[in-house]
Parts: structure tokens; C-alpha cells; sequence
């Protein structure tokens, strides 16, 4: 406060503030952060808690104004930023409508002319006429949310306050979303929702403790944005560079043998570090065995950034008998199709011998990054499958299919 009131005291002398320099226990919630959004795109913003994503919004929406750079937004904005702003208490959902109306710049004639259309939209006909303090969460966001989009903005923005609504609602909302689109209406989305920043947003921009980490397409940026947060659980407090330099972690337990390094190949086996959901993958273990060594066993095991097991393979387990090793070479476990999302995973390599007596272990074999492209999915894996669908050839008027 005494720094809010001594910016406002210098501004009104005519004296530059000093808001552009950072002060005791300050810290920049955006820096550095510049884009464009062209007429008619729907642009995603997603990033971890107090990244700077509403911040963002309200930037845009004018409520805060920024310290360093200028915003220049081009037509009338309407905001659902936060769950009733711009709502009175004590007035009733009907003169809320009429003032948060005014608030987004609509004459008291063209809310009446569309006040019918805002509350069908909103559904709360029995609840007009009843203070808005006594609403639900859920009905403050149906009336806000009706007032934003029959406003007829130019640039709709639109926070995470969505996900509060009911399923029918919110289908509603999206549906309505995209008749503004038509309408060549841009319109900026925060969300946690993958599927729905994918399904919704032409470009996504991912933030990063107020900082513009990636921009680009949906798919591109929400893989970017699960493997950062795979990275930060794998490796607190480290970057992708220092994720690589770690793989030089290994045990050796037994002299006589020695595991040289862990190569990740794709199916060309040309050595790779990111791999995509559902495409080939193999890694080989290259090793030095300096005496004879029979029976061995070799066993890989997957862990994501919550130090789970995703994944773990044995040799033995499987059927695969090495009768013996000496000298120099390599055991390469293959798959067909790498079933883990996208994300960060870390590789626990152990070798022992036929006695199971211990001969090398790296808890820290090698980190791979998946991509999943456009696999979006709760669960620890994907798996393979297909799906075969029969319709009532009578009732729909085509034979069966298989897709």
C-alpha cells in the first residue's frame, strides 16, 4: 500500500514512479511477456498456479495497468475473469444485469433489447428477482458468463471460471463460443483443461513464473507444458541441459563388469532424447564384462516424476536366457509402440548375475522425454486398441461397421 500510494502521489506531481523498479519483497508476476492475437483466433493460456495467466487477463481487460510496456487492445472486451465481478450482493440477478451491462458498455437500450435472451441463457428465471448474495457459485458464473458473451464483444476473455458450471451449462458455454468465432469474435481462454485448450484455441501460449516459456500450437505447447512439470517433479530446480549431464550417474556394484552407457534409439536406431506416444523405441545397454559371466539378467524399469513405476522389464522374467558375457556388448530392450504420455520419465537399470548376486546398477540410467501429441488421456500409459462399433442397420439405415 505505501509503495501503491506513493506511485499515485508522483504520478499526480507529474513525477515519474518508480513501479518499473523492483523493490523489497517484490517480484515481476509478468516480465518480459509480448504476443499479438490476430481478429477472429482464440488464443490458450496455461502454465502452473501463479504463473501469471490471470494476470495476463487483466492486463488485457484493464483492471491493472502495466509498469514497463503498453497493451493495446482494439474493440469493446468482454471478461468472465473472475466468479461474480462486477456483481452487486445486495442487488437482485435482474439489476445486476443491467449493471454489469453498463460495466462491459452496453446502453440501458440494448440490454433491454437482449435481457430476455440473458436469462434464458443463464437459467435462473425463478432466482431474478432474488439478491445475488444468496446464488450459488454455479449461478453466479451462468449470469456473468450470459451478460460477457450477449454483450457483443469484439475480444472475449474468458478465465478458468468455467469449470465451476454444471455439464449441460458448460457444453452451452462452448457452443456459444463458437458462434462467436464465426462471428470473427477473438477470444483469449485460461484452463487446466488439456482437452479443452486443445479442442478450443487455434495457439497456446505457455507462461512460467510470469515468463513466456513456448508459443505455438495446442498440442505443441501442452506437451511442453507436462514435460516442464515432469522435469520440475524428476529434477527439482533443474533445466533439460542438466536432466542430460545427470545421465553420467552410474554404480558399478561388481568390478568385473562395467556398464559403459545407456543409448536411446529410435526405430531407425539413430539415437534420440524425445519420443512421441505409440512410436517404436528401444534402449540399449552397451557393457564391458572383463571376465566370464553366466547366467546374467538385465532389468529396466520406468519411473515417472512422482517416483512411480511405470514400467518394468526382466529378461529372465521374460523368457530371454543369456547363457553367458565376456569381453564387449549389448542388450537393447524394443518395443513397438512406447505406451507412456507425455512427461519426463527416468530409467532404473540393474544387472545381476545367475547367483542374482548384484553386477551394476544406475538409478539414474537415462531420462527420456515423451511427447504425446495429440493423446490426451488420464492414466499412466497409453494403450493400443481399436474400437468396433455396430448400429441397428433397420433403426439408422446403414449396415455394421469397424473403425
Amino acid at each position: 500500500m505505501r509503495y501503491g500510494l506513493s506511485d499515485i502521489s508522483r504520478n499526480l506531481c507529474r513525477m515519474s514512479s518508480h513501479s518499473n523498479v523492483l523493490r523489497e519483497e517484490e517480484f515481476w508476476a509478468l516480465k518480459d511477456v509480448s504476443f499479438e492475437v490476430r481478429q477472429g483466433e482464440a488464443l490458450g493460456l496455461i502454465g502452473a498456479n501463479g504463473c501469471g495467466k490471470s494476470t495476463v487477463l487483466k492486463l488485457l481487460n484493464g483492471i491493472f495497468w502495466p509498469d514497463i510496456g503498453k497493451v493495446a487492445v482494439r474493440g469493446k472486451v468482454g471478461a468472465l475473469i473472475e466468479v461474480g465481478a462486477g456483481f452487486h450482493p445486495m442487488l437482485t440477478g435482474r439489476e445486476n444485469v443491467y449493471l454489469n451491462g453498463a460495466i462491459l458498455g452496453m446502453t440501458k437500450a440494448e440490454v433491454n433489447e437482449k435481457f430476455d435472451d440473458i436469462v434464458e441463457f443463464a437459467e435462473i428465471g425463478d432466482f431474478l428477482d432474488t439478491p445475488v448474495k444468496h446464488y450459488s457459485t454455479g449461478m453466479f458464473v451462468k449470469l456473468g458468463f450470459a451478460v460477457a458473451v450477449h454483450c457483443d464483444p469484439d475480444v472475449l476473455l474468458v478465465d478458468e471460471v468455467l469449470a465451476v458450471g454444471d455439464i449441460s451449462f458448460r457444453r452451452k458455454c462452448f457452443k456459444r463460443l463458437k458462434e462467436l468465432r464465426d462471428e470473427n469474435v477473438t477470444w483469449i481462454i485460461v484452463s487446466h483443461d488439456a482437452g479443452t485448450i486443445q479442442a478450443n484455441t487455434d495457439r497456446v501460449v505457455l507462461l512460467d513464473r510470469g515468463e513466456m516459456a513456448y508459443v505455438g500450437s495446442p498440442e505443441d505447447a501442452i506437451n511442453e507444458y507436462l514435460y516442464s512439470l515432469s522435469l520440475k517433479r524428476v529434477t527439482p530446480g533443474s533445466n533439460a541441459a542438466q536432466v542430460v549431464d545427470s545421465r553420467s550417474s552410474k554404480q558399478s556394484v561388481a568390478a568385473d563388469f562395467e556398464v559403459d552407457r545407456v543409448v536411446l534409439l529410435d526405430k531407425n536406431l539413430c539415437e534420440r532424447e524425445v519420443f512421441a506416444t505409440g512410436e517404436p523405441f528401444a534402449a540399449r545397454i552397451e557393457f564391458t564384462a572383463k571376465k566370464k559371466i553366466e547366467d546374467p539378467a538385465f532389468g529396466v524399469v520406468f519411473f515417472n516424476g512422482d517416483n512411480e513405476i511405470c514400467s518394468e522389464s526382466v529378461t529372465s522374467f521374460d523368457g530371454v536366457r543369456i547363457e553367458k558375457l565376456e569381453g564387449r556388448g549389448s542388450v537393447t530392450l524394443k518395443t513397438d509402440s512406447l505406451p507412456l504420455y507425455s512427461g519426463v520419465y527416468r530409467l532404473h537399470l540393474t544387472v545381476r548375475d545367475g547367483s542374482l548376486a548384484p553386477l551394476a546398477e544406475m538409478s539414474h540410467a537415462a531420462y527420456i522425454k515423451v511427447s504425446g501429441g495429440k493423446l490426451f488421456s488420464a492414466g499412466m500409459f497409453y494403450m493400443q486398441h481399436s474400437w468396433d462399433i455396430e448400429l441397428d442397420e433397420d433403426r439408422i439405415g446403414s449396415a455394421p461397421r469397424a473403425v
